[in-house]
């Protein structure tokens, strides 16, 4: 072979060599550029999914958007702003006791079913007209949404009848119905109407059961939450005729037997 070939073919053999060396370098390069594309839409769709998430964690709930709704449905059988007045009994009754209640509140159930029918049949008699004020703190206590559900389902027998209402609120604080102040069975909307269908008046009633179920009163609820909060009230149950507290023989508490209520009614009712 000839010094001209051999040169030849080494120059041709280093030829080919830098031809793959350049096809491996641009493979590389799109290489590593596939892969940063990658890793920056990776990075890009991890940063959106945080940022989703803190949108989401910041997002009102439910009961916030009923709360700061100015758009409220009040039920029939109210007055006041936002329908926040609820008064039941014969408009012939001169004085007004004020019914401060959780639905929630254990005491309150006590109260219910030791002193309740006694307020339904003195209502019914004309001796005293009922202000009911509906709280719902215990939901914020023991976490949960018991106390408004129960609240707005309760404005949803209020616009059946007053007589409803009162019935409905019965039922709940029953010892059959009512749950134990850490079990927040009130949040469900069948539960609500399951109690509600031992009320005449609400038993298959369609209408109630949509209010219940379409939350209709529950901006109404937050409203009537948020005038209890503004009464100064600090518990439930807490009664007031005249602005005078009514308590029990103890002289603090709320009276919790039908003699102690009849005791601090009669006195009331004179005063």
């Amino acid at each position: 072979m000839s010094n001209r070939n051999s040169q030849a073919n080494k120059s041709a053999a280093r030829e080919r060599l830098r031809a793959e060396r350049d096809r491996q370098a641009k493979k590389d390069k799109t290489r590593r550029q596939v892969v940063v594309g990658v890793s920056i839409v990776a990075v890009l769709a991890i940063a959106a999914g945080v940022s989703y998430g803190v949108m989401q964690l910041n997002k009102p709930g439910h009961w916030d958007e009923a709360k700061d709704a100015t758009n409220v449905t009040a039920p029939k059988n109210t007055s006041g702003k936002d329908g926040t007045t609820v008064v039941v009994g014969k408009s012939t009754a001169k004085k007004t006791l004020e019914l401060y209640e959780d639905s929630r509140c254990p005491i309150c159930a006590t109260f219910e079913q030791t002193v309740g029918e006694t307020i339904h049949k003195d209502v019914d008699a004309g001796k005293y007209k009922v202000k009911y004020i509906g709280a719902t703190f215990i939901d914020n206590s023991d976490s949960g949404e018991g106390s408004k559900n129960a609240l707005s389902a309760l404005g949803a027998a209020l616009d059946v009848s007053p007589e409803a209402f009162l019935d409905y609120k019965y039922a709940l604080y029953s010892a059959k119905y009512h749950p134990q102040e850490t079990e927040d069975k009130f949040k469900d909307d069948s539960y609500l109407i399951k109690v509600a269908d031992t009320v005449d008046a609400l038993k298959g009633n369609a209408a109630f059961q949509k209010s219940v179920k379409d939350g209709t009163y529950d901006a109404w609820a937050m409203k009537m939450s948020g005038a209890f909060e503004k009464s100064g009230v600090q518990g439930t149950p807490t009664l007031k005729m005249d602005g005078k507290t009514l308590t029990g023989s103890d002289k603090k508490n709320a009276p919790m037997t039908a003699e102690d209520f009849n005791t601090a009614i009669t006195a009331a009712l004179k005063g």
